[in-house]
């Protein structure tokens, strides 16, 4: 016998003291998760000089983080609509501020890897939850707006954390990249436990897909893993790659005999959902190996401070930020064929210009162009990328396509960041050696371009324009370095966006 559902909470005016309070901490969430994606990228180079770490740490850095966000942020999102979405997202932020401590205080490589990978943990619990919470308390008529100032502020978080992460390994050290985290979760818990109602999906039931999480996050682990470890040529590295295929088809042959699947196959069925995941899957490959590369390059080959490296990036979000609303707007006009062809070439171009970022770059002529292009090509492509994943499958559906999108696009830049040093000859001291790293970098900037021509080959191909009424995101705005920007369950508007 189940307990009856609890009545909804009232919904709360976003001009309200309330209202303000639950923009306020969703912000804070949000953002904490995805400047993690990003800003850990300029400290790079100093964790390996401190804790004496080759290259294979500096990727694995990276990709612990990215494989559990990327193998559980399907099951945060379903734990959120069953158990409540402020329930996990206090507990994924709590979550994500104990990871950061670790990763402040790690005394050697192996510490930092684990403790990253708790802090992707934190991160798939409390990212699907951060724009649900406003869907599912903010009042109807005030959403549009939360939603937009939300997505601006996120921005504006996301544009700025290279810079601060680089000022903050430049002055007090690496560590405060993560250490930072932790105040500001001091802040985002009480007023999430004091001012957020909670809310959950009164359709969600069924069993969780426990072993499909874990079977694609291990599929996921030992393909990365051989990756990076190709280059010993050791029989482990071998086991592994063969590992990692077999569990990966294990988790489509599972997928496809349980009543309440993880990633339920036919969603695939649609062929524009099953085509614009082709392409996300290129875009964000290349745009995780262009900027995990570009601030060692900056650093190591053109002599550039953290701080200076961070703030190379500044011009790509600072467009996407100022830019993409209306982007997203003329794509509604004219559909999604030609933004998505046309986003990808430009970022493949502005991939190629960075080539010119070789010793002692200037900035305004050797990196600037780069990021401006790379900058136009991702306003272009961001917001009618999202919008025909969702556009692609039924309304009830939009928050799963979303979330499998958003994973797509994680699985992507993990993929990338293992293969890129393997496939471009980075060897394990390569990020010490300028003369190195620069042959090796001129050499993987190309493979980011080729994947990008790709992805606007396969838009070009199939991508057709959305149905009438089909369902569009609430928001446009968003500075999507390493991945889509997820939307919420459309079940509390009754299905309508």
């Amino acid at each position: 016998m189940t307990a009856p559902a609890e009545p909804p909470a009232p919904a709360v005016p976003l001009a309200s003291a309330r209202g303000r309070w639950i923009l306020l901490t969703t912000v804070l969430g949000s953002t904490m998760a995805m400047l993690d994606s990003t800003v850990v990228n300029v400290a790079l180079p100093r964790i390996g000089q401190d804790l004496d770490a080759d290259l294979a740490v500096l990727q694995w850095t990276v990709n612990a983080y990215l494989l559990t966000l990327a193998g559980l942020i399907l099951v945060g999102g379903a734990l959120s609509d069953r158990f409540g979405r402020r329930r996990i997202f206090v507990l994924g932020v709590v979550w994500f501020a104990v990871g950061s401590l670790l990763c402040g205080m790690a005394p050697n490589a192996g510490v930092l890897i684990a403790a990253r990978a708790l802090q992707g943990v934190g991160a798939a619990l409390l990212a699907p939850g951060s724009l649900a919470l406003i869907q599912g308390s903010i009042q109807a008529g005030d959403r549009g707006r939360a939603v937009g100032l939300w997505s601006g502020l996120g921005g504006v978080g996301s544009a700025v954390g290279p810079f601060l992460g680089g000022w903050l390994v430049d002055g007090p050290g690496w560590r405060w990249v993560f250490l930072l985290n932790v105040p500001v979760a001091a802040v985002c818990v009480p007023v999430a436990l004091r001012h957020v109602p909670e809310s959950r999906d009164p359709r969600a039931h069924g069993r969780f897909d426990v072993a499909g999480a874990v079977l694609g996050a291990s599929s996921l682990a030992l393909i990365t893993y051989a990756l990076i470890e190709a280059p010993t040529g050791s029989v482990a590295v071998t086991g592994a790659a063969v590992g990692g295929v077999l569990l990966g088809v294990a988790f489509v042959a599972l997928e496809r005999r349980r009543a309440n699947p993880m990633v339920p196959p036919d969603i695939f069925a649609s062929r524009q959902f099953t085509a614009v995941n082709l392409v996300t899957l290129c875009v964000y490959a290349a745009l995780a190996g262009f900027f995990f590369l570009v601030v060692l390059q900056l650093q190591v080959v053109s002599g550039y401070s953290a701080m200076a490296a961070g703030a190379a990036v500044l011009p790509t979000t600072a467009l996407m930020l100022l830019l993409s609303a209306r982007a997203g707007e003329f794509a509604e006009r004219i559909g999604p064929r030609i933004p998505l062809t046309v986003g990808p070439l430009l970022c493949a171009a502005g991939t190629l210009l960075i080539l010119q970022a070789g010793p002692a770059a200037s900035y305004v002529r050797d990196v600037l162009p780069s990021m401006v292009v790379m900058g136009m090509g991702l306003v272009i492509l961001v917001a009618p990328l999202t919008a025909t994943v969702l556009a692609s499958v039924d309304p009830g559906r939009a928050g799963l396509a979303s979330g499998i999108n958003n994973a797509a696009a994680r699985v992507a830049g993990l993929l990338a960041v293992a293969a890129l040093p393997l496939l471009s000859g980075m060897g394990p001291e390569s990020y010490l050696s300028a003369t190195e790293f620069d042959a090796a970098f001129s050499r993987a900037m190309p493979w980011c371009a080729g994947a990008l021509v790709v992805g606007a080959a396969v838009a070009w191909a199939t991508v057709r324009s959305p149905a009438p009424g089909a369902c569009h995101p609430q928001c446009h705005t968003h500075c999507a370095l390493t991945s889509p920007p997820l939307e919420p369950s459309a079940s509390e508007e009754g299905g309508k966006r």
